[in-house]
């Protein structure tokens, strides 16, 4: 709409080639065009929020930090009890792209981390996210094991286009000590409950 309004008030501003006619000096009986209205675009009503908190099944809840990517990997918190956003990720309550949210399923240092719940995950299961007032929910619809090398190429997790969807990732599989971790990832997929608001 606001496309629209702009075209035609630059439309409405224009006189007909050679005319001197301006609204100072319209023929009597003769009314003069008014200077159109620029239009204003409404206030957006969709809600977007980066997650501070997240709620699992049995309202098990951990603190959400921003994660960033380093040399290819995401680097997410250290404290096992915390996830991490994706910094490169969508924000929940867009129309697009995946919320990604990964933690630690155990560490070697700190015992059994927060994402070790995923296990127990089905689909049904509803999963919340939480900023300030805001809130948005979303219905597991996925819940699958992917090889760790295929992650970030086959999985899909990363992807950035297609309908809004929060994505939760984390270790899964067997361990391999002098391979630096397990084989696998777990990739829960939801889909929003509405809008966030």
């Amino acid at each position: 709409m606001l496309c629209v309004l702009t075209c035609l008030s630059g439309c409405a501003a224009q006189t007909a080639p050679g005319s001197s006619t301006s609204r100072g000096d319209a023929p009597p009986g003769r009314s003069s065009v008014a200077p159109a209205r620029q239009g204003q675009p409404a206030e957006s009503q969709r809600v977007q929020f980066i997650p501070e908190r997240l709620t699992l099944p049995g309202h098990a809840t951990a603190a959400v930090q921003p994660a960033v990517t380093v040399d290819g990997v995401l680097r997410v918190p250290e404290d096992v009890e915390h996830v991490g956003w994706w910094d490169g990720s969508a924000q929940v309550g867009e129309p697009f792209g995946s919320t990604v949210i990964a933690g630690h399923v155990d560490s070697a240092t700190d015992g059994i981390g927060f994402f070790v719940r995923l296990r127990r995950i089905k689909v049904g299961d509803t999963i919340t996210l939480r900023a300030d007032s805001h809130q948005l929910k979303y219905r597991v619809t996925s819940v699958r094991t992917v090889a760790r090398k295929a992650l970030a190429t086959d999985s899909q997790a990363f992807k950035q286009t297609g309908p809004h969807r929060v994505v939760l990732i984390t270790c899964t599989g067997n361990f391999h000590r002098d391979r630096g971790g397990y084989d696998s990832n777990l990739v829960v997929i939801g889909k929003p409950l509405g809008l966030a608001r």
